[in-house]
């Protein structure tokens, strides 16, 4: 079944109209009707089946809701239960009548990105700057023109260390045996775990060599209960070392600290170590993201999650493909920081910061003006969702990031509209 629209022709006896009580200048009431909800219900309704026995809730709420939650750096559970509370955000979301009950499970904005995926949050991103320019709050000529730069987006996991990675692996694999019905020799659970709490009171009292002997013997506890239940499936005739959690914690126990691609947590293996020369926070545990902004009002023409720890001048040619495409207009200059040396640009005009050659004083006003983009990336942290990614997997930091572009530019038409004289 596919998803219905909003239905607000029928009246209610004893009603009014959210369009009626609600204040006419108020910015979400006019990015309500700017904003084309019917392009959304013609590109996303193909992600849904005629054979449903449930029938979805409406596009247009649940669109509505990702952009308010990604506006205001909001979890699903608290999105929804604001939207109760705010009579503008139901009619943002298309309710024309005061609603009393919760529009959806919360649970329900997982399954929507996810049926998304990257190419459907892709287009609300880009449908946002479709807006900015229809309405005259960027102008064509200032898309040829942005700034570049690369951030750490920090993953939901807890500081890994050595001694915490092989406990939860042992821990993973027990669990995973144990809903095989593989019958291990021997567990470890109470001594895995007295360990670990052995290691940190070491580490603590600053006893290396004690708290490196205790994690060698976590290992060697993981190594075991990974032997047993490999000799297990073998006696049951079956190969489990190319199961995935097998060749995990094969990568895990043969690693070291000099590993190329080393494993920091066990539930999120993707997750890479990135130092960028902070003072106050010397590594980062997660992804690079890369943020293209327009020079001279700072809207966002592309925020994508990077795979792995690349060098940022090689990230500088998609990054720019990646803008073109989302902004549909030919960029001229870029400007970047002094990590985006040996960039294979060749068909733009690239400035970076203490270039010297070719630099006149104008380029070096607009020169002056490439930090902008770091309170940009500081206001997608704190105001939206870019300081920690929630979402699971690589995929997850993919629309993550897309979707800390979306809140930002809904931030700034929102406050462009905020600008706008109310006439009395």
């Amino acid at each position: 079944m596919k998803p219905k629209k909003i239905n607000n022709s029928q009246g209610r006896l004893f009603e009014q109209r959210l369009s009626e009580l609600l204040n006419p200048a108020h910015e979400f009431y006019m990015l309500a009707e700017m904003i084309d909800w019917d392009y959304y219900e013609k590109e996303f309704g193909s992600f849904y089946s005629e054979n449903n026995s449930r029938e979805p809730k409406p596009i247009r709420l649940m669109v509505g809701l990702v952009m308010l939650q990604n506006m205001f750096n909001l979890s699903d559970k608290f999105v929804v239960r604001s939207w109760l509370e705010n009579p503008y955000w139901q009619f943002f979301c298309g309710f024309d009548f005061l609603q009393w009950k919760f529009p959806i499970d919360p649970s329900s904005l997982t399954r929507f990105r996810q049926r998304l995926g990257e190419k459907g949050i892709q287009k609300i991103f880009k449908s946002t700057i479709k807006i900015a320019l229809e309405e005259g709050f960027v102008s064509e000529k200032s898309l040829e023109k942005v700034i570049v730069d690369t951030t750490v987006m920090a993953k939901n996991i807890s500081h890994p260390t050595d001694a915490k990675l092989y406990h939860r692996a042992r821990e993973r694999l027990v669990k995973w045996c144990e809903k095989e019905n593989i019958t291990l020799r021997q567990k470890y659970t109470h001594v895995s775990k007295k360990t670990l709490h052995e290691v940190s009171r070491y580490a603590h009292a600053r006893q290396m060599k004690r708290a490196k002997s205790k994690t060698k013997q976590l290992k060697g506890l993981l190594g075991r209960v990974y032997r047993d239940a490999l000799r297990k499936g073998k006696e049951l005739g079956v190969n489990l070392i190319n199961q995935p959690i097998f060749t995990l914690i094969d990568s895990i126990l043969y690693q070291d600290r000099t590993s190329a691609k080393k494993i920091y947590s066990f539930h999120e293996p993707h997750v890479c170590c990135i130092s960028k020369g902070k003072a106050h926070k010397k590594y980062e545990f997660g992804c690079k993201v890369s943020v293209t902004v327009t020079h001279k009002d700072g809207l966002a023409l592309e925020v994508s999650a990077l795979e792995g720890n690349p060098y940022d001048g090689h990230t500088l040619k998609d990054a720019l493909a990646r803008a073109e495409e989302n902004s549909e207009s030919k960029i001229k200059i870029a400007f970047t920081d002094k990590g985006y040396r040996g960039h294979s640009v060749t068909d733009k005009i690239v400035y970076r910061s203490g270039q010297k050659r070719g630099v006149t004083k104008s380029i070096k006003k607009m020169l002056k003006r490439r930090q902008a983009i770091e309170p940009q990336i500081g206001h997608m942290k704190q105001e939206g969702k870019l300081a920690r990614s929630f979402l699971k997997g690589f995929l997850g930091d993919k629309l993550n990031a897309i979707l800390c572009g979306v809140g930002h530019n809904l931030r700034f038409i929102f406050r462009k509209l905020s600008e706008i004289p109310v006439l009395a």
